[in-house]
């Protein structure tokens, strides 16, 4: 995805993309925010209808609040509770069997306050298989976090966090091992 780099010149983002977020502001708020909650796979449908590559037994709950979901990669199984928000201006991917608590805020992008205008600036985010962000936690972009690594609730994650660990803080650093699932 193409970003204007000089936003003196312009919006950040293309009209396409532009046009692309209407839509979906659209048509996530009828049909994805007040769908009942048992509904994974029809969310699910309406996802991959924006481009976002969806998995299979992916729990998206109605209350999570999508930038674009055409920057989405959830893979199998994987879990995204209501109140989370995924700011994906850049692309986000979560794996499998992860979980993102109520009230995480995955952030992907940002803005160069060294330069005139605050151009933005975008960077992927990446959720390791079996990994858990907890409870209002917040993730910088730019971020890995390890494959069954744990997020404790309210932490604010500004570098990449290690397989199998548990991890906390402000800023979030790991705190101790997490025996890895069989």
């Amino acid at each position: 995805m193409a970003v204007n780099s000089n936003t003196h010149t312009g919006p950040s983002f293309s009209r396409r993309n532009r046009l692309g977020r209407l839509l979906w502001g659209v048509f996530s708020a009828v049909l994805f925010q007040y769908s009942p909650r048992p509904l994974h796979a029809w969310r699910s449908f309406l996802l991959r209808c924006f481009g976002a590559q969806v998995g299979h037994g992916v729990h998206v709950y109605p209350g999570v609040k999508i930038w674009a979901p055409w920057n989405l990669d959830l893979a199998d199984e994987c879990g995204i509770a209501s109140g989370a928000i995924l700011y994906s201006q850049g692309k986000i991917t979560i794996g499998k069997r992860a979980v993102v608590s109520q009230g995480a805020h995955l952030v992907a992008g940002t803005h160069d306050y060294n330069k005139p205008g605050f151009p933005l600036v975008t960077s992927p985010i990446n959720i390791g298989d079996h990994a858990w962000v907890a409870a209002e936690a917040f993730v910088h972009p730019g971020i890995t976090i390890g494959e069954g690594c744990v997020i404790g609730a309210r932490s604010v994650v500004t570098k990449d966090m290690p397989d199998w660990t548990v991890c906390a803080g402000h800023p979030c650093r790991p705190i101790k091992d997490r025996p890895a699932l069989s």
